[in-house]
């Protein structure tokens, strides 16, 4: 049986006008390397430990604003597509037929949770039902991108949709610029320089400074209540971590003050969004978060996340290389074919 919406009655959940609050024991196992006083001999320990957990999770679902580093790209393009086209209730022909816009394959949108029974049928609920929820249709969409392509022309550029349907989605879109992004060809392909046409000029601290701003005029535009940033954009090579350039908050931003070339664009942007208190997702296999960034995030209370996106060719290769590096193969080169 399938249930839109429940209710739970707990001594461990409480219901306020404002907030569900909710406490949760977990339990675990501590390993503690103990004398024994018997003979004087040490040896491994294993203690039951409890860790009380409490959670909190607001009830007026906020409005949100998404925006995306990389909006032009194919995953911010066709992002941005899909949520139009579920918004809009699109449908579109393709050569097996017609087509509608679903949300099939969202951990959110489509899927259940088995939460108890009732006269031995098993309940399920929608997981978006489970907690206040925001709905990807009541997303506001903007961001940033080293090319100044509109987004449908960005979509067309993609190769991903069915002509139909991007016929359908134009009007939509044509109007959806991105902002300057930050461009570095030292952390990017090279192909990436012919489409650098949109791009934030100044020192490697300027740039954060206008990324800063630009946080802050989405949100006192569009009357936003809460804004997170998604890396989508190219993955970059990794940093070098480095001791007294980027190994702690303070070198970091001295490094920063003097424009020191190892601090990726993508640091750029998570350091804007620890100053905002904006979570970052970071969408790409790359070390955005050196260790000064995790720090400076600890400190501030700001949210950072994420090593990739994707489920396909990139997870792949690393699997396939710690399976071989783990096997004492030397891995030169690993070409995956994504069908």
């Amino acid at each position: 049986m399938l249930v839109d919406s429940f209710r739970v009655e707990s001594p461990h959940v409480e219901y306020t006008e404002d907030m569900i609050k909710s406490s949760y024991e977990y339990q675990t196992t501590e390993f503690l390397h103990e004398q024994r006083k018997s003979d004087g001999k040490y040896e491994w320990v294993a203690k039951p430990k409890s860790v009380p957990y409490q959670f909190a999770t607001q009830r007026k679902v906020p409005k949100l604003g998404m925006m995306l580093v990389g909006w032009g790209g194919n995953n911010g393009s066709t992002l941005t597509a899909g949520i139009l086209a579920n918004k809009e209730g699109i449908s579109w022909v393709t050569k097996d037929g017609v087509q509608h816009a679903n949300y099939f394959g969202s951990l959110t949108q489509a899927s259940t949770c088995r939460v108890g029974s009732f006269q031995g049928e098993e309940i399920h609920v929608p997981f978006k039902s489970i907690l206040p929820m925001v709905n990807p249709n009541d997303l506001v969409i903007g961001g940033w991108d080293i090319s100044n392509m509109n987004l449908a022309d960005a979509m067309d550029r993609a190769r991903v949709l069915d002509i139909d349907l991007q016929k359908q989605l134009r009007p939509l879109m044509q109007d959806m610029v991105p902002m300057p992004g930050i461009y570095d060809p030292d952390f990017i392909a090279a192909n990436q320089e012919a489409r650098a046409n949109n791009l934030i000029k100044g020192s490697k601290k300027e740039q954060m400074e206008r990324i800063i701003q630009d946080i802050r005029n989405f949100k006192a535009q569009t009357k936003v209540d809460k804004v997170v940033v998604l890396w989508t954009a190219n993955t970059e090579r990794y940093s070098d971590v480095i001791v007294g350039l980027n190994d702690t908050k303070e070198n970091l931003f001295d490094s920063l003050e003097k424009g020191e070339n190892e601090i990726s664009p993508s640091t750029l942007y998570a350091l804007a969004c620890i100053h905002e208190q904006v979570p970052f997702i970071n969408g790409s296999p790359q070390n955005t978060f050196v260790p000064g960034v995790i720090e400076y995030a600890v400190e501030k209370n700001s949210l950072i996340g994420g090593d990739d996106f994707k489920s396909g060719q990139t997870k792949m290769k690393s699997v396939l290389v710690d399976f071989l590096v783990g096997a004492g193969i030397k891995v030169s080169q690993v070409q995956c074919v994504e069908e």
